[in-house]
Parts: structure tokens; C-alpha cells; sequence
């Protein structure tokens, strides 16, 4: 990392990770919104939650699809900022590719392992119980260990934006907790 990407990483990059949380929750759950639409269900979308207006599926297996939606689309989010790095060496996409890794962590270690969407997928398929968590956790990591390597970004530095994530992770359920939809 050259002296001048040192000097980026201040709190106007670390205040970044607050809209970078919302975002990547919305996103998130617009995975979800927009398989289950695409599959001619009528969805219901708020900042953490999705679900068939109707309240059922039009077919069971739209579950699983809807299911598969969100991390798919974390992983997305967090290979598009991986490009832009890669190509522009640009720190502040950096966030766009660290928060999905870390909203899946957190989630899955505090959340309910049962409750997220890997554990779903998972008992759908009828596959090992921690089998997709485990896959989409390890690729989010290799995004963010590329992302790293490419930008210089220290075990230090990621330490901070952890404690960020941290933060801006916990104002994102607070949101949500306040204004249920």
C-alpha cells in the first residue's frame, strides 16, 4: 500500500462502512426479492427480510432458489469490487468487497446459524448442515484476501474496519428492530 492509500484510510473511509452496511443488506435481500419475482411470485422486501406476499411459494422448490439469491448476490457485490480494485486499485471499493465477508460471519456466528440463508440451502439440498455456509464464507474470505493483497491492506488495518463493521453491522439490525416491516 503506497503512503497515500495510507492516508486514505481515515474516518472518512472507515464512516464509508455505515451506507456500505445498508446497501449491502438491501442488495443482499434484493438477491432474494428479485429470484422469487423472476420465478412469478409476488415477494414482500424490507432491509432484512423477504417473503411471498402470499405466503407460500408458488412451488416448494421456489425455496430453495429464493434461498440461493441473497448470498449469490453478496458474492457478486463482492467480486464487482474485487474487479474495480483489481483494475483501478481503487480503496475505496474496498468496503463493498470487506462488509458482505464480514455480514455473512456475523451473521452466521450470531444470528442463528439455522435462521441464514446457507443453513436453508443446505437442509434443502440435503446436503452437510454447514456445507454452503462453509463455501460461500471461504469465497467472500478469497475476495477479501485478494482485495487485501492487492491494496496492501495489513492484518492492523482490517482489524479497524472489523470494528467498524462491527458497528455499522449492529446500526443496520437496530434499524431494522426499530422499524419492522
Amino acid at each position: 500500500m503506497t503512503a497515500d492509500m495510507y492516508k486514505q484510510i481515515n474516518i472518512r473511509f472507515l464512516l464509508l462502512f455505515i451506507p456500505v452496511a445498508y446497501g449491502s443488506y438491501l442488495f443482499h435481500e434484493f438477491g432474494h426479492w428479485s429470484i422469487g419475482e423472476m420465478l412469478g411470485n409476488r415477494m414482500a422486501y424490507s432491509l432484512n427480510y423477504v417473503s411471498p406476499k402470499s405466503g407460500n411459494y408458488i412451488h416448494d422448490s421456489h425455496g430453495l432458489y429464493v434461498s440461493i439469491g441473497g448470498p449469490a448476490f453478496s458474492i457478486l457485490q463482492a467480486m464487482f469490487a474485487l474487479l474495480i480494485i483489481e483494475k483501478f486499485k481503487q480503496l475505496y471499493a474496498y468496503p463493498f468487497a470487506f462488509f458482505p465477508a464480514f455480514n455473512r460471519i456475523f451473521s452466521l456466528l450470531f444470528g442463528g446459524f439455522t435462521k441464514q440463508d446457507e443453513a436453508r440451502i443446505s437442509d434443502l439440498l440435503g446436503i452437510g448442515h454447514y456445507l454452503i455456509a462453509i463455501v460461500v464464507v471461504v469465497i467472500l474470505l478469497l475476495i477479501v484476501v485478494r482485495c487485501s493483497h492487492t491494496l496492501g491492506i495489513g492484518f492492523k488495518k482490517n482489524m479497524y474496519m472489523v470494528t467498524v463493521s462491527t458497528a455499522s453491522q449492529l446500526l443496520v439490525i437496530g434499524t431494522y428492530e426499530l422499524f419492522p416491516v
